[in-house]
């Protein structure tokens, strides 16, 4: 009851300076201030005396610059068109040309003599060319940052003279081999290769190719001499591991262990002049091994793309210098391991 009272209670007015900020015009001094935006002018006038208390003012009405429904009588939600494509030559600052079955003739024949611009030809050509690179990356789930850098090196490379009589598949897988090395992310030339449907050989050639083109051309570049520097045979066997064990079902630790071993594989030096896929195949056999999880060479060979006599040669080796590139708090299993 005594809350309810003290609730009830009449508050007291506040007696305190006004620290809110009004904008009122000087001469009349009227309050509340009767204030109007003339949008025509740019100019804030007071209502009552005629006093124009400022020279600018942003107007933030729309500004509707597209006309393309007023045929159908329907409210068009664009305010100043797309924004521009880099990507595209135009920047999307060409001219459309509407075509009005009633318009007669010259509508007609205006648009027709649009349509056959070489900047509109090309930039369509450049559309069609993103739409497929879009297509094959999202089809072997390559993340969106992988398509953005390979249409911007296709763009680059796309029109110069030594990619003549190249196919445009070739050039597009290439652009997505140095698209996944820009971003970082681990996708060896068979992965690419069989993505689209390229020969690994073709793939090698153009990759070249682009990679002295891109030297030559944007040699000041930092983002194009990250792809360019690498190594150009393929990514690092510790890129593909996560990956593969991931295909495979096995568990992190498993994943963590492959990891480890293929570390100290690259800092002893054993398995040199392997290829990375063998490397990060053999090493997931081996932490497959020491963790008692039955996964057969068969199986993991299916997985990364070489044969399971190749994981077993490689083994031999690795076996032979297990005790450089195991960690010693491993509970071994010297039976399933080969001893």
């Amino acid at each position: 009851m005594m809350n309810v009272a003290a609730s009830s209670a009449p508050q007291e007015p506040f007696t305190g300076p006004n620290l809110n900020v009004t904008l009122s015009c000087p001469e009349c001094k009227t309050y509340p201030p009767d204030l109007i935006e003339r949008f025509s002018e740019g100019d804030i006038v007071c209502g009552t005396c005629g006093l124009v208390l400022s020279d600018r003012v942003v107007d933030t009405r729309s500004e509707w610059r597209t006309f393309s429904n007023d045929d159908r009588n329907g409210e068009d939600p664009n305010r100043v068109g797309d924004a521009s494509n880099p990507l595209l030559d135009s920047e999307d600052l060409s001219t459309m040309i509407s075509y009005v079955p009633n318009d007669g003739r010259a509508g007609r024949d205006l648009s027709r003599a649009q349509s056959k611009s070489a900047i509109d030809r090309k930039d369509s050509s450049l559309v069609a060319a993103y739409s497929k690179i879009s297509h094959m990356c999202e089809g072997y789930q390559l993340p969106r940052v992988v398509q953005d850098a390979s249409k911007e090196i296709y763009k680059l490379v796309h029109d110069e003279k030594r990619l003549r009589g190249k196919s445009q598949e070739s050039i597009m897988a290439a652009s997505i081999c140095l698209g996944c090395r820009k971003a970082n992310v681990g996708r060896s030339f068979l992965e690419i290769a069989a993505l689209t449907n390229v020969p690994k050989k073709e793939l090698g050639r153009v990759f070249k190719t682009m990679i002295q083109l891109l030297q030559e051309k944007h040699s000041n570049n930092p983002d194009v001499m990250h792809m360019t520097q690498q190594p150009v045979s393929s990514t690092s066997a510790e890129d593909l591991i996560r990956r593969f064990c991931s295909h495979l079902g096995l568990s992190t630790q498993i994943s963590n262990a492959a990891e480890y071993i293929a570390r100290r594989c690259k800092d002893e030096q054993i398995l040199s002049g392997r290829s990375p896929i063998t490397v990060a195949a053999t090493v997931i056999y081996m932490a497959s091994l020491i963790f008692n999880v039955d996964v057969s060479p068969a199986r993991i060979a299916d997985k990364a793309g070489v044969s399971d006599g190749t994981i077993k040669t490689s083994y031999k080796v690795l076996f032979e210098e297990k005790d450089k590139i195991l960690d010693p708090s491993w509970k071994i299993d010297k039976v399933k391991l080969g001893e």
